[in-house]
């Protein structure tokens, strides 16, 4: 049973897992920064600490996780457990992320630390468990190369329906009916006077084919330049006058405006339902079949003396680290720098989309890939690769739409061999220690996975927050985010990619070559079979 063929369906099964947790993941990383700054009116920099210190402090729970999976015993196995008992905790900690009670300032911050504290820790105990699950599923090097490749694209299959249609579930569900006033002033130029009968904290309006500009009718107004929405604080009974240029024939039926708030929370309800039905379909899809040396006994000091002498565990939970700051702070200030820089908060939905099909290219080509070069070699390649055209969005104006999602883009298939490869690779050593030590800690082996991926995005929104607070960010106030566009672009371009030319070289001393993975393969088929 150790070098277990695994079927389609299985596979399929295996991989929906991830796109649940992608719902819950990407949709945290990509949209949470913003929902705080820009629709509960938290500070960047509050938001900042909060993603570093939730995300530190729940380092230690993850290697609390990896050991009580390790302990599990049920007629489900040690790991699939632990994916049915927490599909709908998950499910609904994601709403609570998303939803906006009324408190002051205090309050606020006292609410989002709860319930993103809340949500990470029941996260750790989805998650760890599922990605050790792959490891104990078959113990082909190969054949788990395979199922990472169907992980990864259920992956960024389940990225792609929060990152694609999220923005289009918040204008569905956000939309309003105010009062709206339209006056044309010239060929292609109206003037726009709104109103509405209740406060609406954190208003957006657009045309609904999102090509029109609006700016302020106030000529005193600073830092008034057109954008294809305006983001504002509507009170009860107040009219709100703009200009709006670009497009012939506007009246009202054209003009939306949204309750971003309302929209977000109902958006997430319902991705909420997705994701506890994909975690469902994995849990009765997937089944354990590799198990510990029958004559090992439990001992946690043992376990925990030869992961932290384990190499290329080590390595990996670095690399880890690294590159998933990388890609948090991608996720986490795209739709920041669509909003405000390009003027098109949904033209980020169109261009997540994009990327997302590019990683599942990169997902679906990674173990062909993996073989031609090695693992280690492919992991060195794509880091370079993604890094450097990241890094040329430094050069591309807010005009520049093609070059923006055509280096998006090829910058995004190389990333997505990153993670492809970094759970296989830590199943290659769940592998290597029993190997050596003739003992297996699944669980507490895929620890790191869970802990990179939350700390890395730690210290990704510690970054972020940091940046925009030094440039004096404000999601909420028009003047506050024109200043703050340089930091803006910083972020989105070549800040990250420094992190990726630190994790390659790193990823230089990973010692599993392909040659010592297929002796170790044909070693633990012996014991197995012996």
């Amino acid at each position: 049973m150790f070098k277990y063929k695994l079927s389609i369906k299985e596979k399929i099964g295996y991989a929906l897992g991830d796109g649940a947790a992608n719902i819950a993941w990407r949709g945290v990383a990509t949209f949470l920064f913003i929902f705080y700054t820009d629709v509960f009116g938290l500070d960047p920099a509050t938001v900042g600490v909060l993603f570093l210190v939730a995300r530190f402090s729940d380092g230690i729970s993850d290697v609390l996780m990896g050991i009580l999976g390790d302990r599990t015993k049920s007629k489900y196995g040690k790991f699939r457990p632990w994916i049915l008992w927490t599909a709908i905790p998950l499910g609904i900690s994601l709403s609570l992320l998303f939803t906006s009670p009324d408190f002051n300032s205090t309050g606020k911050i006292i609410y989002a630390y709860v319930t993103y504290i809340l949500f990470t820790l029941i996260y750790t105990a989805n998650n760890i468990p599922y990605g050790a699950l792959m490891a104990v599923m078959t113990g082909d090097d190969k054949e788990r190369t395979s199922l990472g490749s169907y992980r990864m694209v259920g992956a960024f299959g389940g990225g792609m329906l929060v990152q694609g249609v999220l923005l289009f579930l918040v204008a569905y569900f956000g939309n309003i009916n105010p009062d709206i006033k339209v006056d044309k002033l010239d060929f292609q130029k109206f003037k726009v006077e709104v109103s509405a009968n209740s406060d609406i904290e954190n208003a957006n309006i657009k045309t609904d084919d999102g090509i029109a500009m609006f700016y302020w009718d106030n000529e005193t107004a600073e830092n008034n330049e057109p954008t294809h929405n305006k983001s504002f604080s509507l009170k009860a009974d107040e009219t709100y006058s703009f200009i709006v240029v670009g497009e012939e024939n506007l009246n009202a039926t054209n003009i939306s405006i949204i309750d971003q708030k309302q929209g977000y929370s109902k958006s997430i309800y319902v991705l909420s339902i997705f994701l506890i039905v994909f975690m469902l379909i994995t849990f009765y899809t997937t089944k354990e079949r590799v198990l510990p040396p029958v004559n090992q006994e439990s001992n946690l000091g043992k376990d925990l003396r030869q992961l932290i002498t384990n190499k290329p565990w080590l390595i990996l939970l670095v690399i880890g680290l690294l590159f998933n700051v990388y890609n948090s702070i991608k996720q986490g200030i795209v739709v920041i720098y669509f909003t405000h820089y390009l003027g098109n908060q949904l033209l980020a939905a169109s261009f997540l989309v994009g990327l997302m099909l590019a990683s599942v290219a990169g997902a679906m080509l990674t173990a062909s890939l993996g073989n031609k070069f090695g693992k280690r070699n492919l992991f060195i390649y794509a880091l370079l690769l993604s890094g450097f055209f990241n890094a040329l969005l430094v050069f591309c104006g807010p005009n520049n739409l093609g070059a923006i999602f055509s280096i998006g883009i090829i910058s995004e298939f190389f990333a997505a061999i990153f993670p492809t490869l970094f759970f296989v690779m830590l199943g290659d050593a769940a592998d290597y220690s029993e190997f050596v030590n003739k003992r297996r800690a699944t669980g507490l082996i895929y620890s790191a996975g869970s802990f990179a991926t939350k700390f890395g995005g730690g210290i990704a929104g510690a970054i972020i927050g940091f940046v925009l607070a030094a440039y004096n960010y404000n999601g909420q106030d028009a003047v506050s985010i024109n200043g703050a566009l340089p930091g803006i672009v910083i972020l989105m371009s070549w800040m990250p990619a420094i992190v990726t030319l630190i994790a390659a070289g790193l990823m230089l001393f990973y010692p599993l070559k392909q040659k010592k993975l297929d002796e170790i393969t044909i070693e633990l088929n012996r014991r197995r079979n012996s």
